[in-house]
């Protein structure tokens, strides 16, 4: 008995701070939880500088790249880097952002749209099996036709307004955030639901602080993907019925055969998509904190 309390003791002996005294005479106290904490702030500037210096130099022989392929092929067909700057600059700012407005207010309006009913879609198909029966061969089904082949549907429905852009971006953005969401509530760990049952947890409190935490990694990365298929299909739609937007941009300048007009608009509508998809990562990020990643 004696002995167990003893191990018990040199056990739980609390860690013993590290006291330090610099050249000038001032002693300083850190204990291993603050060295470990320093410890791992260094580590992440170290990394955040490595991943900086890493994309910099990616960029800078992406362009190279263009530059020498530009030269080989000839400007008439494949416009430099410099030739699209000097054409954004004579095309002027305010047109330029005039134009990625257009298109970002399409892709969010209707990516928030498909969004808000895919999410509550796929948490009840995942959820009650009577449900996902019914509705999953007509998701599957809409699935498989891609959403530009809706685009002369809708503008025949709809007229060529805003509304059949927001529609087919929204239905673009619906079924593939419904699979993921789907997917992801099937996913779950039988386990935690039938730990959450012993202790005497509700059906609802089940689906609230068991199932929707766990299928979130899934439902996000869903979301993400849903983005970019947004992103697809808005420039379709402004291709064919629209007055404004990256994608009208893209369709003027085949028009009057600019080649800079159509590279610049490449650039803007990658670009664009990019800093979305990165916006909806840090919200991953934020939302699945409590997930394990390498």
């Amino acid at each position: 008995m004696q002995e167990d309390s003893i191990e018990s003791a040199i056990v739980n002996v609390p860690p013993q701070p590290r006291i330090t005294q610099t050249k000038e005479g001032a002693v300083t106290v850190a204990t291993p939880n603050d060295q470990h904490q320093l410890s791992h702030q260094k580590g992440s500037r170290l990394r955040a500088t490595k991943a900086a210096v890493i994309l910099t130099g990616s960029i800078l022989v992406g362009l190279a790249i263009w530059q020498v392929a530009s030269q080989l092929v000839g400007s008439t067909l494949m416009s430099s880097p410099s030739q699209v700057v000097r054409w954004a600059s004579s095309y002027g700012l305010s047109n330029i952002m005039a134009n990625a407005e257009a298109s970002w207010r399409r892709v969010l309006v209707g990516f928030l749209a498909g969004s808000a009913a895919a999410i509550p879609t796929g948490l009840l198909m995942g959820w009650y099996r009577p449900i996902r029966t019914a509705f999953d061969p007509w998701i599957q089904f809409f699935r498989n036709v891609p959403a530009l082949a809706l685009i002369p549907l809708m503008i025949l429905l709809l007229g060529i307004g805003e509304t059949p852009k927001y529609v087919v971006i929204a239905i673009a953005a619906f079924l593939p955030t419904t699979v993921a969401v789907l997917q992801g509530v099937m996913d779950v760990d039988r386990n935690l639901i039938n730990a959450a049952k012993v202790l005497g947890a509700k059906q609802r409190q089940i689906f609230r602080l068991v199932v929707i935490p766990s299928a979130s990694p899934v439902i996000l990365v869903g979301s993400r993907l849903a983005l970019g298929s947004c992103w697809g299909t808005v420039v379709a739609a402004e291709l064919i019925s629209s007055k404004s937007g990256l994608g009208y941009m893209s369709s003027e300048g085949q028009l009057y055969f600019n080649v800079p007009e159509i590279y610049l608009s490449i650039i803007l509508i990658g670009v664009s998509g990019l800093l979305m998809d990165r916006a909806m990562y840090l919200l991953q990020q934020h939302l699945t904190k409590w997930q394990e990643r390498r």
